[in-house]
C-alpha cells in the first residue's frame, strides 16, 4: 500500500527528530521540506528544501499533498506557523509523529501535530493537545491535560491531574506534583520541583519552584 506524502515545516534540530520518528513509524513518506531560511533546493537530514512556508499553496497543487508537520521546538514558534499554515492552505491536515517506543494508556488523546519521542509514557485518560512537543523519556500520568503548543523537555515527569497551559514549556528533568495546574505562556527551569500551582506568563525555577518572574508571550527559552 502507498504510504501518504507528507511535508515537515522547519529545517533544525527539531526537525531531524521528527524525520527519525517518522521513518521509525513507516506510515508517510516525507516529500520534502519547508523552510523560511535555507535556499530552494538545498539538502536537509536527507530531504530537499522544496521553498518557504509562503509558497505551501502552489506545493501542495505541484507535489498533490496536503498533511504534515511542523518541526519547531519553540512553542509560540510552533503557533505562529500553524496558524500561517491555515491561512494559507484552509484544509491543510497535520499528522502526529509518534516514536514506537512511546507508551500511550487507556483513553488517552494526541492532538494532531504533535511530536512524542523515544521512551515516552502518557498514561490513562490523558489529553495531549494539538502540536505539543514530548521529549526524550518524558512521563505524564493519568488525568492529566496538555494545552495545545506546549511542551515536555527530556526527563520531566508529573504526578496525575496535572494541567499544563497553552505554550507552556517545562524544562528539562523537571517534576511536577500530583494535582498541580501551570498556566499558559509559562516556562518552568531544569530541574524544578513544582509544588504549587504556577500562574500564566511566569519564569519558575528551583527546588522547590517559585515564579521568578514575568515574561511576555513569545519570549525565547530555548
Amino acid at each position: 500500500m502507498d504510504k501518504d506524502t507528507i511535508l515537515i515545516f522547519g529545517a533544525s534540530d527539531h526537525c531531524r527528530y521528527a524525520i527519525d520518528i517518522i521513518e521509525k513509524q513507516g506510515v508517510f513518506k516525507i516529500i520534502g521540506i519547508l523552510d523560511d531560511n535555507l535556499e530552494c533546493g538545498a539538502d536537509y537530514g536527507g530531504y530537499k528544501i522544496l521553498g518557504k512556508v509562503f509558497d505551501l499553496p502552489d506545493i501542495v497543487t505541484t507535489h498533490s499533498v496536503n498533511r504534515g508537520i511542523i518541526a519547531i521546538g519553540d512553542n509560540f514558534t510552533r503557533f505562529k506557523i500553524s496558524e500561517k499554515i491555515k491561512r494559507l492552505v484552509e484544509k491543510f491536515v497535520f499528522i502526529s509523529a509518534i516514536h514506537p517506543s512511546v507508551i500511550i494508556g487507556k483513553n488517552s488523546k494526541i492532538g494532531e501535530g504533535s511530536l512524542l519521542m523515544a521512551g515516552v509514557i502518557v498514561n490513562n485518560d490523558t489529553v495531549i493537545g494539538q502540536h505539543c512537543f514530548l521529549a526524550t523519556k518524558s512521563s505524564i500520568d493519568h488525568d492529566c491535560s496538555m494545552a495545545e503548543y506546549s511542551s515536555l523537555s527530556p526527563g520531566v515527569t508529573t504526578g496525575g491531574n496535572v494541567r499544563i497551559g497553552l505554550c507552556t514549556a517545562i524544562g528539562l528533568g523537571a517534576n511536577i506534583l500530583h494535582g498541580k495546574s501551570i498556566g499558559q505562556h509559562s516556562v518552568v527551569g531544569a530541574g524544578s520541583l513544582i509544588v504549587k500551582n504556577i500562574g500564566d506568563n511566569f519564569v519558575s525555577y528551583g527546588v522547590p519552584a517559585k515564579e521568578i518572574r514575568n515574561r511576555n508571550q513569545g519570549d525565547k527559552y530555548l
